[in-house]
């Protein structure tokens, strides 16, 4: 893939227990800072209790491939690509092999069931793969093994440039830039800007998060921002 081509993706997770909030989601942060790093932009997360249509250029999905009732993704994606859901000998004989004798139950047989002709993803961490099919990758929903599986797929990714970030923290509120940072924004749209209130050691500030795949472009950002920060006298904060 050219370098020069922007290569987006959407990361799906799944699970009710998220979407009810009893468990807090690390895995978005985890799987968009790998991608960045392979110049993979990511354009959407979703949170859902099933799988949704495939788009850009990777999806990726995490939980719902487990031994219980309600692992159901794997399922799901063989009926949205409306192909056969059936037992992936090479992930039935990696299970069989990694459980001890007698351990390797109707319940955790499921996790070797998978789309036909995916392709797996292999788990150092506890057996169980994940899987591939076209362009949707379905990872596990323990952060954990999540992060230990994402190894094994860098060279899989192809991406662009990859992307890189650069923060300015300051001591003030965002009413007090908002029309500075959307003059910045406006003379250079192919950077993001983004802005996030914050709260510490009892004071508010403003992170300013410039995005870009070139450092050339951050420093011009970064220029024109320092430019008006200066102007208005507002504190930066350094970085300790």
């Amino acid at each position: 893939m050219n370098k020069n081509t922007q290569v987006n993706a959407t990361i799906i997770i799944i699970g009710n227990e998220i979407l009810s909030g009893r468990t807090q989601d690390t895995n978005t942060s985890t799987i968009s800072l790998w991608l960045n790093s392979l110049g993979v932009k990511v354009q959407e997360v979703r949170v859902i209790p099933d799988i949704v249509r495939k788009k850009n250029n990777y999806v990726f999905t995490t939980g719902g491939i487990g031994p219980t009732h309600d692992d159901i993704t794997a399922k799901s994606i063989s009926k949205a690509f409306d192909v056969k859901y059936e037992i992936n000998k090479e992930a039935y004989k990696i299970l069989e092999n990694y459980y001890k004798p007698g351990e390797f139950n109707e319940g955790r047989q499921k996790m070797a069931w998978t789309p036909s002709n995916a392709k797996l993803i292999l788990n150092p961490t506890s057996g169980a793969p994940g899987f591939i099919i076209d362009n949707v990758y379905c990872l596990p929903g323990v952060p954990s093994i999540l992060k230990s599986m994402l190894g094994g797929l860098k060279n899989v990714i192809s991406g662009g440039k990859p992307i890189i970030s650069h923060t300015i923290n300051l001591r003030t509120v965002e009413s007090e830039i908002a029309k500075s940072l959307t003059f910045v924004q406006e003379n250079n749209k192919d950077v993001e800007i983004g802005s996030y209130p914050f709260f510490r050691s009892r004071k508010v500030g403003v992170s300013i998060v410039i995005r870009s795949d070139e450092q050339s472009k951050i420093d011009v950002c970064n220029s024109q921002i320092l430019k008006f920060v200066n102007q208005k006298k507002i504190e930066i904060i350094k970085s300790s």
